[in-house]
């Protein structure tokens, strides 16, 4: 038994729903990787139970399975913004999310963030940012106006593969993008962080 298995084995389970979305990714959809998981499932929706958002923003649904996470930890009142800019994932995540008890609070936004956001009127107390690498720096600064002071941003695949300790070729944009907020963040004074070392890398920001 891994590290990893253990873990799991101890750690709540994702149930029937989660898990048919984890075999149907991984059967029909040529990157299945890029869904969050059994544990970083159960770590999003920890951080729900504990943190109680009545409004979270998540930009990059891509299968869903992160925004069913998120609604099972908030309250019955809450409401979840996801958006995803891949339209042809629209039948895939529908599949799930009409499925879902928690149905109700989850809206799906199909297009670009950079041009929804702006147009939402919300104040929201979590964000979880995991889409296009290149544009996190973007996502950032577009988000945290909206973000209400002691709302949290949580920033996926922050370590990318470990690719941030290496070195970065210049055509490697997306690597380029993490490093880049990695340092923007770690600059950023409004701000408190911690990276965590979960899967591809989880940074925490605590806005003051």
């Amino acid at each position: 038994m891994t590290i990893e298995d253990y873990i799991l084995s101890h750690t709540d389970e994702e149930g029937n729903l989660l898990e048919a979305l984890n075999r149907d990714a991984n059967v029909n959809l040529l990157r299945p990787r890029m869904l969050s998981g059994h544990l970083q499932g159960r770590i999003l929706k920890m951080f729900c139970r504990m943190l109680r958002p009545k409004r979270v923003l998540e930009i990059g649904t891509y299968t869903g399975y992160a925004t069913l996470c998120l609604a099972e930890g908030v309250e019955e009142d809450a409401l979840i913004h996801t958006i995803e800019i891949n339209d042809e994932m629209e039948d895939f995540i529908m599949k799930y999310v009409s499925r879902s008890p928690h149905k109700d609070k989850i809206r799906v936004h199909l297009g670009d963030a950079l041009e929804i956001i702006p147009q939402m009127n919300e104040t929201f107390d979590m964000v979880f940012i995991d889409a296009d690498k290149r544009l996190y720096s973007d996502y950032y600064d577009l988000v945290f106006p909206h973000i209400r002071p002691g709302g949290i941003i949580l920033a996926d695949n922050t370590l990318w593969d470990g690719k941030v300790v290496d070195e970065v070729q210049s055509s490697d944009k997306q690597t380029i993008g993490i490093l880049s907020f990695n340092e923007k963040i770690k600059q950023d004074n409004r701000v408190e962080k911690v990276i965590l070392p979960l899967r591809d890398g989880l940074t925490i920001i605590w806005k003051k």
